[in-house]
């Protein structure tokens, strides 16, 4: 027969942004205890409110399904005695088993027999299995975590109440002093407790008490009544994914409903106006059909139409509050100019260890002036990036930026459009910032990606030179981020960045120009170019990338991120060729004698005159036209070039002993091969691939 089972956890007000994640954390630990208990089943549907996260199990077996285990015992030397009497040791081993000994079998093992019997587990019926389900819920993870009363448990609110219900029989069991039972408790303002007569009632038992306890089915109800009052209206809502969530995390009983203010607060940026709503108010905003901002919002209820008015008067008095503050800085912002704010950063920490925001500020216009030359900006583009980079954090000091800490460059273009700033200079101001997520948006500029750069290197730069390096998990300062968004910014824009010489050269601009503020930036500088590899693997990661080919292209010569990313693509696209086995493995024979070579700090010329056989000087003038036109080639170009060496290779190798006892004329083949090894290595350490 198969069964219903209903286990709810009662809780205080989760925080909606957990809600979704622990109720999927249960539906898996659920699983995965029925699995290991060997209990079949057909589904778990998952319920959860702000007050409720609970699981319907459907199509329960009976019992758990009986077991056969195989199990090894003592070679049958120790299991029989010399006349071939079972030993105490296999008397004692098929007791423990709970067989006899006419139930052992005998089964050669590496050369050695042993004792094996099967042993039988007859599966416990489901009713004396799940009230361990007492452990699940006890040993649930979350962001935070908090203890109650005298207890010393720890959980993500206090529990309040537990329904375990297997059809309408109470399966019982306690966490601290609540005991599972079959009494749910509905909204808390509407409702009042219900009795849960039977597993499967449980959702229309919950309605009845005003609790809508199907996540998914809430969310829709509260995106039908928002597009019914837009459709009422005529206007256009964007229903935000992420706020429709938190939202439908946030109430048991949705009721939706629209709300004004004043039309005066039209004049401010529409992104305050926006991130009042949303962020703040958690209100949807409106637009008309042209797009325009209304002066109106939705909102949603946690509870029935009762006193709606009420409700709605009092979210509009909030915003207004809000809207006020928001305009009174707006306006005192614009009583200063961009200099007055720029002059404050002097006294504003970037960190007690590095210094202030104003001198972080003069580092980063050396390095985006150096950044930019670089890739190729033109006379215009870098007097954007140099007025730019003059006062990109002004808006950080301003009310409202104080007030909204989340309109951080925003403000900064907005206010600097006002200041009539160029267009190109406001829009880095913004952009900078960008991404602010591993998936981020990137900046849509050269200027602004050049800005954003400089100012993530840094960021990474100063930490490192303060021994402020993330550590396992930790990274405070969010540098792993920044670094990614290093890497995402200059493949999204096609540039190089060689990161070696070019932290060569910005460092040597910093001290130049003793900008430097007395932070040593060369202490670590192999450490940043290692983190910004480790980056590189981080990028390769997000998209799939095989790890050997990854480990191959980040372990080369390059440091440059965009020819580590297109040596992959080079790799990737080849992997498959007929020849690619043979192909590789010539190329890194050359790398494993090569690197038994010390010639580090030698001149590499090789001397055609100890040549000794042909295949010598046939690779030579290859590997020589290979390097010259290496420069004008495409990676794609220089791989397939070094492809084609291989027989030039293999005969190298059939015709030439490397280590010979003439010195010379082993360092001149040493040399020779090692030429051929830098090639190989611009495209990556071929040695990690793993070819079959």
């Amino acid at each position: 027969m198969a069964h219903s089972y209903l286990l709810e956890i009662g809780l205080e007000e989760i925080p909606a942004h957990v809600v979704t994640p622990s109720i999927e954390q249960l539906k898996k630990r659920v699983t995965d205890f029925l699995n290991e208990e060997r209990i079949e089943f057909t589904a778990i549907k998952p319920f959860s409110t702000p007050r409720r996260l609970t699981i319907l199990i459907t199509g329960l077996a009976d019992r758990q399904a009986d077991e056969e285990q195989e199990v090894k015992g003592p070679a049958k030397k120790i299991a029989l005695d010399k006349e071939g009497n079972w030993s105490k040791a296999a008397i004692g081993f098929t007791r423990g088993q709970g067989v006899t000994t006419d139930d052992i079998t005998f089964k050669e093992l590496k050369g050695t027999e042993y004792v094996y019997v099967t042993k039988k587990t007859v599966g416990q019926s489901v009713t004396d299995v799940l009230p361990k389900i007492k452990n699940v819920v006890e040993k649930m993870t979350f962001p935070t975590m908090m203890k109650w009363a005298t207890y010393s448990f720890k959980y993500i609110r206090p529990i309040r109440w537990i329904v375990s219900l297997l059809d309408d029989q109470v399966i019982p069991f306690s966490i601290l002093d609540v005991t599972a039972s079959n009494i749910s408790q509905g909204h808390r303002f509407l409702g009042k407790p219900v009795t849960i007569n039977n597993a499967q009632d449980y959702e229309k038992q919950l309605k009845s008490v005003f609790v809508l306890a199907d996540a998914t089915k809430r969310k829709q109800l509260i995106k039908d009544q928002i597009n019914k009052i837009a459709a009422d209206q005529n206007w256009n809502i964007e229903v935000d994914a992420d706020l429709l969530e938190e939202v439908n995390n946030l109430v048991e009983w949705p009721t939706a409903f629209s709300g004004h203010f004043d039309e005066k607060y039209l004049e401010i940026p529409e992104e305050v106006l926006i991130t009042s709503m949303r962020d703040h108010q958690r209100f949807f905003y409106a637009r008309n059909k042209a797009g325009q901002l209304l002066p109106n919002f939705i909102s949603v209820r946690n509870g029935n139409k009762d006193h709606l008015e009420n409700v709605i008067r009092g979210n509009e008095k909030v915003l207004t509050a809000r809207l006020e503050d928001a305009a009174f800085f707006y306006h005192e912002d614009q009583k200063h100019s961009i200099d007055y704010y720029v002059e404050k950063l002097k006294k504003v920490s970037f960190h007690d260890k590095i210094g202030s925001m104003y001198e972080k500020m003069q580092r980063v216009q050396i390095i985006a002036q150096e950044l930019g030359k670089y890739v190729g900006l033109t006379e215009q583009e870098l007097a954007d990036v140099k007025r730019a980079s003059e006062i990109y954090k002004f808006d950080l000091v301003t009310g409202m930026v104080g007030e909204f800490p989340e309109l951080q460059g925003v403000m900064g273009e907005k206010y600097a459009l006002l200041e009539n700033e160029h267009p190109a200079v406001a829009t880095a101001i913004r952009e900078h910032y960008m991404p602010v997520s591993a998936d981020g948006a990137l900046p849509a500029t050269k200027v602004g990606a050049v800005l954003a750069i400089a100012d993530k290197f840094d960021d990474i730069g100063s930490f490192f030179a303060v021994d402020l390096i993330p550590t396992g998990s930790n990274d405070p300062y969010a540098l792993r981020r920044q670094a990614l968004g290093i890497v995402r910014i200059t493949r999204d824009q096609n540039w190089h960045f060689p990161m070696q010489s070019l932290q060569k050269q910005f460092l040597q601009d910093l001290h130049d120009q003793k900008a430097t503020f007395d932070l040593d930036f060369t202490h670590h500088a192999t450490d940043v170019r290692d983190f910004m590899k480790d980056r590189v693997r981080q990028w390769f990661s997000n998209k799939n990338a095989r790890y050997d080919i990854v480990e191959a292209v980040t372990k080369g010569s390059n440091s440059d991120i965009l020819n580590m990313l297109d040596a992959a693509k080079v790799l990737e696209t080849h992997k498959n060729d007929t020849d690619f086995k043979e192909n590789i493995e010539a190329l890194t024979r050359v790398l494993r004698i090569s690197d038994k070579a010390d010639l580090s700090s030698q001149n590499l010329i090789v001397d055609p005159s100890l040549f000794e056989n042909e295949s010598e000087k046939q690779l030579f003038d290859a590997v020589e036209t290979v390097r010259k036109m290496a420069s004008d080639r495409t990676l794609n170009e220089n791989f397939q070039a070094l492809q084609s060496l291989r027989p030039l290779i293999e005969a190298y190798f059939d015709q030439t002993m490397i280590m010979v006892d003439d010195k010379a004329v082993r360092e001149n083949r040493l040399k020779q091969l090692t030429i051929l090894a830098r090639l190989i290595f611009s495209i990556g350490n071929l040695n990690e691939l793993i070819v079959k």
